[in-house]
């Protein structure tokens, strides 16, 4: 979702006009993939506006530190100045290692980079249900992709890097040529692995099952935070391996995810899931998380980060 051209950009240690906000085409990132990033989201507090566990996003992104070794000037100490005017009740900010996006910039080109600087920008957005209005309340309708995710042993798949998103892509291109909203990825042995860009949960009389690492997930901080928060209403939760029937018969299913928040499936492959909408336990899910971010729970206050 693009910012309305009043806004500035934090890039290589300034605040620039958005429309200003530029890099060569030539750019080694922009060829060969070679940047991470991290997906951050800030909600509405009574007393202002609050970034939810920042320091887990920002240390995710670790395993790619030696891809772009000089990405160490971190974010603007002054980082709400780069918020849309008017402070929106809600914002998602892209942000890698140090950063919101670091890349390799303009250089000498081949796969191997030479003097190609270290480019790191924070770009502040509005950012809404990004699967739909209706995926919180009526769920979407996924489809299994015939693209697998890419396996732990040729990529580290738990950071951000740009490049291994075109796997993303091709996944959810297929699935919204199908007419589905959203792609599921199987892993190298055809077991669940994860959405396009959100963890997926299979409730099952009463259990909670995700898939793990094992499955080259990425470790989604609201995956944690949805664990966490099961567990402490005395739900039990499980990770482990997942069958691709094992969602066509599932009680419920759900995806999680920093911009998808905790989104209800409610059909897979023409299989309707439970009564074919959000059903109890994702309800109560829902309604736990965004009653943290927005900070309405006291307990989980230290996940917030006030701007």
């Amino acid at each position: 979702m693009a910012a309305d051209g009043k806004d500035f950009i934090w890039w290589n240690g300034k605040l620039v006009p958005y429309a200003e906000a530029k890099t060569h085409v030539l750019s080694h990132g922009l060829h060969y993939g070679t940047g991470v990033f991290e997906g951050i989201r800030a909600y509405k507090q009574e007393r202002g506006t609050a970034i939810f566990r920042l320091r887990e996003h920002i240390e995710r992104a670790v395993p790619l530190r030696e891809v772009l070794p000089d990405a160490h000037a971190g974010p603007p100490r002054a980082g709400d100045r780069g918020l849309p005017r008017g402070r929106p009740r809600s914002t998602r900010w892209r942000r890698p290692t140090c950063g919101p996006l670091a890349f390799l910039g303009h250089g000498q080109l081949g796969v191997f980079p030479k003097g190609c600087p270290t480019e790191i920008i924070v770009a502040v957005m509005n950012w809404g249900a990004y699967l739909g209005p209706d995926a919180l309340e009526n769920g979407i309708r996924c489809t299994l992709s015939s693209w697998h995710r890419l396996h732990h042993e040729m990529f580290p798949t738990t950071a951000k890097g740009a490049g291994q998103y075109m796997n993303s892509y091709l996944a959810v291109s297929e699935a919204k040529a199908k007419g589905f909203d959203e792609a599921i990825l199987l892993d190298r042995h055809g077991n669940i692995s994860e959405g396009s860009g959100e963890n997926i949960f299979v409730i099952r009389s009463g259990v909670i099952s995700t898939p793990g690492l094992d499955s080259s997930i990425l470790p989604g901080i609201t995956r944690d935070t949805v664990m966490t928060l099961a567990r402490g209403m005395g739900i039990p939760v499980e990770v482990r391996s997942i069958t691709r029937g094992e969602l066509y018969t599932a009680d419920e299913l759900f995806f999680t995810g920093t911009a998808a928040e905790v989104s209800a499936i409610r059909e897979v492959d023409g299989y309707v899931i439970g009564s074919g909408k959000r059903g109890p336990i994702t309800k109560r899910l829902q309604d736990a998380f965004f009653a943290v971010v927005r900070g309405k729970d006291a307990s989980r206050s230290s996940w917030l980060t006030p701007v």
